[in-house]
């Protein structure tokens, strides 16, 4: 404990687990398709949320429609079309939000509002999200609370005139309006006015189902717990050499570039002028992002170097989906490190409730599936290893 009175937790290299504790994932429910009926193909699944009746809803951020199955995976209806006018959503739309009564709230950053649908799906109104004043850069959503929290940075940043010293974790409404400041946070430097810096320390957080919000900047293995008030109680912290970003990693990740590029229909010949507009830092961040998690554990993904992997994964590298390695790391909610989880190849989280991990499995074609894992806990996990 610090002069302030906030404890810190320093982890050995070793987790708590002995070893018949261990805990593992194991795959329960597989929704989608590679060929047949559309209503289970997927082209780039955003965000997963559910209901209060266990319902699934999936957003697809290329074919702009939120999908809802049954907790079976079984389909039960679109909502919400591609377009401009209301309840029409945006290129990129990506997250929903399932808040009182499983009214939705849903995000458009392109088309300036947080769209709101009620329980039938019907759409209701919208709430504007003024753009010119702030960027948001990520919403997150607590599933036990239906609390949605929306990180937004001064626009003045990207007009180059002087640097925001902080961003805003701000409340959003259950009306999509944009409520009290949970949070500041120091601004990162991914966007800057002109040009994109890769793998620059950015500022990763969660919010867990007590209001705590989980915060660090990921140039260090350093992550901060603070209450509802904002006042720092308890930081984690754990060893971690970075590792430097070699020329082959900035190969492999002009290569993904050069792909997405192409495929969003960029001309071959401005490639080379797309390049001049990328950086990269010196050094991989110590983590990619943060997860409140089962019994208010804490659950931190590594960052997987593109360099690592081999030649024909690298033909295949998505740094959406491939960024953040498969090794979780698993924290009590004292900040105690427990060991280490293994998600299944080419699948990444997107939403943690209770013990039940839903995400997006890849197969060797790319082609998207929503999946669901459950953890097994202890003598349970032992049995089935």
């Amino acid at each position: 404990m610090d002069s302030a009175g906030v404890v810190i937790v320093t982890s050995p290299e070793e987790g708590l687990w002995s070893d018949g504790e261990p805990w593992l994932v194991e795959e329960d429910l597989r929704i989608g398709e590679f060929g047949g009926d559309s209503r289970y193909q997927f082209a780039q699944v955003g965000s997963i949320a559910l209901t209060a009746a266990g319902s699934i809803l999936v957003m697809d951020r290329q074919i702009r429609e939120l999908r809802e199955f049954t907790e079976h995976g079984e389909f039960v209806r679109v909502i919400g079309t591609p377009g401009q006018g209301p309840g029409e959503f945006a290129l990129g739309v990506s997250d929903v939000f399932v808040t009182a009564g499983d009214t939705l709230l849903i995000p458009d950053v392109r088309n300036r509002r947080i769209h709101r649908f009620d329980a039938s799906g019907t759409f209701v109104d919208a709430a504007p999200l003024d753009v010119a004043r702030y960027r948001p850069l990520r919403f997150r959503w607590n599933p036990a609370t239906g609390v949605a929290v929306a990180q937004l940075r001064p626009a003045r940043v990207l007009l180059d005139e002087d640097p925001p010293v902080e961003d805003e974790l701000r409340l959003i409404e259950p009306d999509g309006s944009l409520g009290d400041t949970l949070l500041t946070l120091p601004a990162g430097d991914l966007l800057g006015p002109g040009v994109v810096r890769y793998f620059t320390p950015e500022p990763m957080w969660a919010v867990t189902d007590s209001l705590t919000v989980l915060f660090g900047v990921n140039d260090q293995y350093r992550i901060g717990q603070y209450d509802s008030s904002g006042r720092l109680r308890r930081i984690i912290v754990r060893e971690h050499t970075l590792r430097p970003i070699s020329d082959r990693d900035i190969r492999a990740f002009f290569a993904y570039l050069d792909r997405a590029w192409l495929a969003a229909g960029v001309p071959p010949s401005r490639l080379e002028a797309n390049h001049r507009r990328v950086s990269f830092a010196d050094d991989f961040p110590a983590f990619s992002t943060i997860h409140s998690g089962y019994d208010g554990t804490v659950w931190v993904q590594p960052v997987r170097a593109p360099g690592d992997l081999s030649d024909e994964e690298i033909e295949r590298y998505n740094f959406i989906e491939d960024f953040g390695g498969a090794d979780w790391d698993v924290f009590d909610r004292e900040g105690r490190f427990l060991g280490v989880v293994s998600m299944p190849p080419r699948f990444q989280p997107r939403l943690f409730v209770e013990d039940a991990i839903y995400g997006v499995a890849r197969d060797e074609l790319d082609v998207q599936f929503v999946v669901r894992v459950r953890l097994v806990r202890g003598q349970e996990a032992i049995g089935t290893s």
